[in-house]
């Protein structure tokens, strides 16, 4: 599950809120410390949150992750460097999952970065390394305009999302949006930026708005009848499901990209930072690997749990929930690469639960691919 500080143990006063909280507040939302920021982790409920996502819609305030514009191909460039994706051809309006490294080759945040033009790039990063990620890029040769502050982030995400934000008066021209695209689009004369992606594996939409109209859209949104505001604890079960990762908790300091298994997104084509040091950890091999993995029971793996195999120490539960779309407990594991082989069953240490090694996506009638149109 979820990482979580609960409020009490920190003064909320001392929490960062997004300038949607008394929006959240006000439907209901019941906050806890997330990376320094008071946020909603749940407003009905977790599972109905969840399984509502899934059939209907489901709006999420992410208005605590980064935002950064580079301008220019140079910059881009310099960027590109900095990841293990290469953005230079990355045509206008597509979308692309990378990490951002250290020097070390280890993934210092993953991000998404979009071509918004020819000269300019649209980045959105995590909360947690937000500062630091902030720091290597501004001053940089990449000279990145954080634009965070200035920035509502709204996720809408399920099967109805599109029919929602069209019946809710954005443009018709999103409809033309395939999966992983994105563009410039305008509200009620106000600039504006989305992209059809999302992390809950269902037909979604990430819309990143100007503070001053961000409260009027969440208004707008989940007085919809098919949306319910959403918070941290389904988006955490919904894209753990998925399989998807969680920077801080399944991705580590000195995590690479090999271990956190985004080996199809390494463009080793590209030169970039570390590059020489992943070469040789991927020639070796001996590495652990970041797998899914389930139970047969509705019981859950956890969080920091050890893994054994044959008495032996295998490694360790990064992520564990129960899944309310699949009915078992459902997880992430960084595994000796070994037993990381679909089928495998483990033993959770000190515990009667066995866990299966799987394939992810463990839900597999997700809707994020859906042809709209």
């Amino acid at each position: 599950m979820l990482k979580c500080v609960i409020t009490h143990r920190r003064n909320s006063l001392e929490l960062k809120k997004t300038p949607l909280f008394e929006c959240c507040e006000k439907s209901g939302g019941r906050f806890v410390d997330f990376h320094g920021w008071y946020l909603p982790v749940q407003f009905e409920g977790i599972i109905v949150e969840h399984l509502h996502v899934r059939s209907h819609a489901g709006i999420f305030d992410c208005s605590h992750m980064g935002e950064f514009l580079i301008h220019g191909r140079d910059k881009i460039s310099y960027f590109s460097f900095l990841t293990c994706g290469d953005f230079m051809p990355l045509p206008v309006g597509k979308c692309r999952y990378t990490a951002i490294l250290n020097k070390d080759g280890s993934v210092l945040d993953d991000c998404v970065g979009m071509k918004l033009d020819e000269e300019t790039l649209f980045v959105v990063t995590n909360a947690g390394p937000l500062e630091e990620v902030s720091s290597l890029l501004c001053p940089s040769d990449v000279q990145a305009e954080d634009i965070t502050q200035q920035i509502v982030k709204i996720d809408v995400q399920g099967p109805r999302s599109l029919d929602v934000l069209l019946q809710s008066g954005f443009d018709s021209q999103i409809a033309g949006l395939k999966y992983w695209t994105g563009g410039r689009f305008e509200w009620r004369g106000e600039k504006i930026i989305i992209t059809r992606a999302g992390y809950t594996g269902e037909l979604g939409y990430e819309l990143y708005l100007p503070v001053s109209i961000g409260a009027d859209i969440w208004v707008k949104l989940v007085s919809h009848a098919e949306v319910k505001p959403c918070g941290l604890g389904a988006r955490d079960t919904l894209r753990t499901e998925m399989g998807y990762p969680l920077n801080g908790q399944d991705i580590l300091p000195g995590t690479t990209p090999l271990m956190a298994s985004m080996d199809r997104f390494i463009d080793w084509e590209h030169d970039f930072i570390g590059k020489d040091l992943l070469l040789q950890q991927k020639n070796r091999g001996d590495y652990r690997v970041l797998t899914g993995i389930k139970t047969h029971t509705r019981q859950a793996p956890r969080h920091n749990q050890k893994i054994v195999f044959q008495d032996s120490e295998v490694g360790e539960v990064t992520s564990g929930t129960y899944g309310p779309s699949v009915g078992v407990g459902v997880g992430l594991a960084m595994l000796d690469k070994k037993v990381a082989i679909p089928g495998t069953f483990l033993q959770i240490a000190g515990r009667p639960l066995q866990v299966e090694v799987c394939n992810v996506p463990i839900y597999q009638n997700g809707t994020a691919r859906k042809k709209v149109l």
